[in-house]
């Protein structure tokens, strides 16, 4: 089942979040960084912070009545200049977060989750939905190609203290 999230699941929010985080990153992504980034952006305040902002939507992904995964949208132009660059078809909203817990992988939950998230963005009037992903993850990679998300350039992320090189994809609503 995907439900919108409401201001009371920052907590569940964080818990998830701090177990799919990491499997996202790169195999040398140092751990005290993959740590700080999930304490400060992350956290159960910065996800009462998402929840609380008008311009983000955020979804759950739930079975049996655990949470297994969630998505959260930021609407909007980018504001990162390498991303506006490339992502050109206007007004566009950010999939900013498509996580789910590793033991779901395979069951079409992240699928579910995009595919809510796309209907958010096009009842905000989107024209296309857009997303950042490290370059070295595969399977992230294939998931969003398959997903119609096509790579149109490159962008930094900060992680910690260093920066990793994520794709920019775009798909067209």
């Amino acid at each position: 089942m995907i439900r919108s999230a409401t201001a009371s699941d920052a907590r569940l929010l964080h818990e998830i979040a701090a177990i799919t985080f990491p499997l996202a990153c790169p195999p040398d992504a140092l751990p005290e960084s993959i740590k700080a980034f999930i304490d400060t952006n992350l956290s159960e305040a910065a996800f009462a912070g998402y929840l609380a902002d008008p311009e983000r939507e955020l979804y759950v992904a739930e079975e049996n009545g655990t949470a297994i995964g969630y998505t959260m949208i930021v609407h909007g132009d980018p504001s990162d200049p390498d991303v506006a660059a490339v992502v050109t078809l206007r007004p566009t909203s950010e999939l900013s977060k498509v996580y789910v817990h590793p033991d779901s992988h395979g069951g079409g939950v992240a699928s579910a989750l995009v595919e809510e998230s796309v209907r958010a963005a096009q009842a905000r009037g989107a024209a296309s939905m857009w997303l950042g992903v490290n370059q070295l993850n595969g399977r992230a990679n294939r998931f969003y190609e398959k997903s119609g998300f096509a790579q149109v350039g490159t962008k930094k992320f900060l992680v910690g203290a260093r920066y990793e090189d994520d794709f920019v994809r775009v798909r067209p609503l």
